[in-house]
């Protein structure tokens, strides 16, 4: 049971996930603090006031819209950086493997050697015989 565990846990399908889940808790406190360090302050200088504490009340319940916008613009820069950074890349990459693949010969099938094999052998016992 252990030994089963252990093949899964070592599998490079896990570990990349693992590397990736870790990077990407690393990133996103990377964006966050760029946005509420940077944009943020931003934000309130060029509009009189900022997101950070910006709320409303309604029957005594507060509504963080401040919160919800500095949300919206990490995940935005998140998803941005994440697609310009991996997905293009990746999409690039992939399609030169592909252009690869399709600028070679195809290679001749068993038979096809066979054939070209029989045919020289041919011609060399023809020409023995002259």
């Amino acid at each position: 049971m252990l030994k089963g565990f252990k093949d899964f846990l070592l599998r490079g399908n896990v570990i990349d996930l693992a590397v990736a889940v870790v990077i990407g808790v690393a990133f996103a406190a990377l964006v966050s603090s760029f946005t509420e360090s940077f944009l943020n302050p931003l934000i309130g200088l060029l509009g009189g006031g900022g997101v950070d504490g910006g709320t409303f009340t309604v029957n005594d319940q507060v509504f963080d819209w401040g919160g919800f916008i500095t949300a919206v613009i990490t995940f935005v820069l998140t998803a941005a950086v994440i697609y310009f950074a991996v997905v293009v890349p990746m999409r690039k990459v992939s399609e030169r493997r592909q252009r690869g693949a399709e600028a070679g010969p195809a290679e001749p099938t068993d038979v096809e050697l066979l054939k070209e094999i029989r045919d020289l052998l041919a011609t060399e016992h023809r020409t023995k015989q002259l």
